[in-house]
């Protein structure tokens, strides 16, 4: 009888582990590709080639650029304000600008042609605390910290009610002091900027309130001397946010010496690697400054989208019409909890300040701001077609209506050879119809009949705010509807 077959032995576990690894040794390195929106990434055994690495590194930075410029609009806005209020304008801190007409303020965005600005900046770290005195009449504004944040109202929307009134202002970390006679408010960052207009109509009148602000160091308070008013008279200059590398440089300078909010520190942590760094000098390197200047571009496109074709909830002023809310920013810049990014970012590419007037929730006091970009039928407003826009009658203000168009790249006013791209219920020639209504036509020549007639420009793209001054309650609870704007022909 044939004897079994001995059983092999099993191999022990560790001989086992040791010919498995020499297989798999003996294996070539995986290779794959991944497809993305950029393009295939190579990877070798799942780690990113060098060469992928550096294109990835590329893609986050630009990402983190483009991102980065609609996040800092309302800062880099106020720096751009500033430096050209002290360089091109020669109005130092302290001073204080007077825009008066439309040729003044050509380089503003989206300023109303109407009244009269007043602007100063002022550094209280630098400079100590700012003293303002407010003239009793009719003006309203205020002061606003870096991210255009209201730190206080003054006049009618501030706490004097138009009385007038002495404001003092310190810095985030100076000593508290309240003396008698002055409201004292506490500053959120350490640059300011005063704000006001003068709601006069009279031009004269309206230029000596405003020259009864004063504005002084609380150091000079015994002895202030007599505060600096210039008048723009017309030079050229322009605030708008740059679309290159410049606009973080701007970032850059209005942080060297500014603290940073806990709520922007991540966005500072993003942009490191860019060599945008509180407090450190802006110097990128060719690589940095290519990223920062391509991020700037198309940031400023996705700004742009944001502002002309909002997709935020609330921005529709009247159901099924054009009209929408301009500005939506809380003065903190949240609501409900979160960061009003969207809202903010759409605000302030087209616009500067913010304040409780601006807010457009006042009976009887501040400002409405109303904006489209779309004609009735939803297509956009274009220099070279002709439009109509119907305003009903009796508009619910206590002061004036205007509607003013600006320029959709510059955002700055609508300039021709008719001057003011600008209506509004004080021109002593304002045309009405047997009911009250007023028809404005839009257009590149004035239509046969045209009484009220806004020139625009023929290849270019424009937008209106319509503005009510003192809003009333219909107004309010929308018994008064701003009608849309009609092309007219094809």
């Amino acid at each position: 009888m044939p004897m079994p077959m001995p059983m092999a032995m099993p191999k022990t576990r560790p001989a086992l582990a040791a010919l498995l690894l020499s297989a798999s040794l003996a294996l070539p390195a995986q290779a794959e590709t991944v497809g993305t929106r950029i393009g295939p990434v190579p990877l070798q055994s799942g780690y990113p080639s060098p060469r992928a690495t550096a294109r990835l590194y590329d893609e986050m930075d630009f990402q983190r650029a483009t991102q980065a410029w609609l996040w800092a609009l309302p800062a880099v806005g106020f720096r751009a304000l500033q430096q050209a209020q002290q360089t091109t304008l020669g109005t130092p801190n302290g001073a204080v600008a007077l825009f008066r007409d439309l040729a003044d303020k050509a380089g503003m965005l989206t300023p109303n042609i109407t009244t009269l600005y007043a602007f100063s900046f002022w550094d209280l770290k630098a400079q100590g605390p700012l003293v303002v005195e407010v003239p009793a009449g009719a003006t309203a504004g205020g002061v606003l910290d870096i991210w255009q944040r209201p730190i206080t109202d003054m006049g009618q929307t501030g706490p004097d009610k138009g009385q007038g009134g002495k404001y003092l202002l310190l810095a985030p970390g100076a000593e508290a002091i309240a003396p008698e006679g002055y409201r004292t408010i506490r500053a959120t960052s350490n640059q300011v900027w005063f704000a006001t207009r003068a709601l006069d109509p009279d031009p004269a009148k309206a230029d000596a309130t405003i020259r009864q602000h004063r504005l002084y160091a609380w150091a000079d308070r015994a002895a202030p001397g007599e505060t600096r008013f210039v008048p723009v008279a017309g030079r050229p200059w322009s605030s708008a946010q740059p679309n290159t590398a410049e606009y973080f440089r701007l970032l850059a300078e209005l942080y060297r010496d500014e603290p940073v909010d806990a709520r922007d520190q991540v966005m500072f942590a993003m942009l490191r690697p860019l060599g945008v760094m509180p407090g450190a000098p802006f110097k990128p390197d060719a690589r940095q400054a290519r990223i920062l200047g391509e991020g700037a571009r198309l940031g400023e496109l996705m700004a742009r989208a944001n502002a002309y074709d909002k997709r935020f909830p609330g921005a529709q002023v009247y159901p099924g019409k054009r009209w929408e809310y301009a500005n939506m920013v809380a003065l903190t810049q949240e609501e409900a909890g979160r960061f009003q990014l969207d809202e903010r970012g759409s605000w302030f590419y087209e616009a500067i300040g913010n304040s409780v007037g601006m807010q457009g929730r006042t009976l009887g006091f501040g400002q409405v701001y109303l904006e489209t970009s779309k004609d009735g039928a939803g297509r956009w407003l274009e220099g070279a077609r002709t439009y109509r826009l119907r305003v009903p009658a009796n508009p619910p203000v206590e002061q004036f209506w205007s509607i003013t168009l600006y320029d959709n790249v510059t955002r700055g006013p609508v300039m021709t050879p008719q001057g003011a791209a600008d209506l509004s219920s004080r021109k002593p020639d304002l045309v009405k119809n047997a009911d009250g209504s007023v028809d404005v036509w839009f257009g590149p020549t004035r239509p046969p009949g045209a009484a009220n007639w806004i020139r625009t420009v023929p290849g270019r793209g424009w937008f209106p705010y319509f503005r009510l001054y003192g809003p009333k309650q219909a107004y309010f609870d929308k018994s008064w509807q701003l009608n849309d704007i009609e092309r007219v022909g094809k």
